[in-house]
């Protein structure tokens, strides 16, 4: 794929991850995974007999089941130390679409900026959270190559799935990697993405783009409100039905957003099933902004 990195596509394609999760092998000498993926005996034996007996290091983006599983067999079978943010969260999961690895535990954990030695080249630590709270990607230093989990996906946007997903840090996440100027991007899931500058703008133009369809379609504060599957049969309109029920959880994300900002209100953010209103935004007081002067 570049000078230096290989891929191997773990065998568990699917709606969530696409021909299935990437594991990238960097580095000449010495060898760093990225991504191991799930727990898959048939996937173990790939990553081994293409690292042979190089591999020093097992890096995580995420702690999510379809990334961080297989780290642990990777470790016994190479005394590798396993490398990431950090453990999952202790929260509650959403059905399964956001499940964490409770297994997960780092040998080192690393943060925004940290970099990895790995001899004939290194890794830069960016700390991208949104999709979960212990996400990270990793640059392969000088050369503008961003390996980016589950924070930005080929030939799909990233469901942002709450509790731990959080659609306002996300999109904070997706500028903050628009201003590194990556020249590649080695997603988690699916090709390498060749234009990531113009991927970036077009994930920020969609997130915000639903937020406003979201906003759009809530009914007014003081009525009984509308639950999020109702919303998403109206937004949704040109995304097939079997999708839905995964919309939902990103309809969810925007709904809490649009929360902490005073824009939606419902009587329990923390339920998926629980019904949303429009908060209209506090109306100026009267005669404020009329004194002197001319302005515009």
């Amino acid at each position: 794929m570049a000078e230096g990195v290989r891929r191997i596509v773990a065998p568990n394609p699917g709606i969530m991850t696409g021909p299935g999760t990437n594991t990238y092998l960097i580095g000449t000498d010495r060898l760093a995974v990225i991504d191991p993926g799930p727990d898959d005996p048939a996937h173990l034996a790939a990553v081994l007999e293409a690292g042979r007996d190089r591999i020093g290091w097992i890096l995580v983006t995420h702690s999510h089941i379809d990334h961080s599983p297989l780290a642990a067999g990777l470790h016994r079978s190479t005394g590798a130390p396993v490398i990431g943010f950090g453990p999952p969260p202790r929260l509650v999961g959403t059905g399964g679409l956001d499940a964490h690895d409770g297994t997960f535990s780092p040998d080192r954990r690393l943060t925004d900026g940290d970099r990895l030695d790995l001899g004939d080249c290194a890794l830069e630590a960016v700390y991208t959270p949104g999709h979960t709270s212990n996400h990270l990607c990793f640059e392969l230093a000088g050369t503008g190559l961003l390996f980016s989990g589950d924070h930005v996906m080929s030939g799909s946007t990233v469901v942002i799935a709450p509790p731990d997903g959080d659609m306002a840090v996300y999109m904070e996440s997706l500028e903050k990697v628009r201003g590194r100027d990556p020249r590649r991007i080695g997603p988690g899931h699916g090709a390498m993405i060749e234009d990531p500058v113009a991927v970036l703008d077009s994930y920020l133009r969609h997130r915000i783009e639903r937020e406003i369809q979201v906003l759009a379609a809530l009914p007014p504060g003081g009525g009984p409100g509308e639950r999020i599957e109702t919303l998403v049969g109206a937004i949704y309109v040109d995304v097939p039905a079997a999708l839905h029920p995964v919309a939902r959880y990103s309809v969810w994300a925007h709904l809490r957003k649009l929360a902490a900002e005073g824009l939606a209100a419902s009587p329990d953010p923390d339920d998926i099933e629980a019904p949303w209103t429009a908060s209209p935004p506090a109306r100026p007081r009267p005669g404020a902004g009329d004194g002197g002067g001319g302005g515009e």
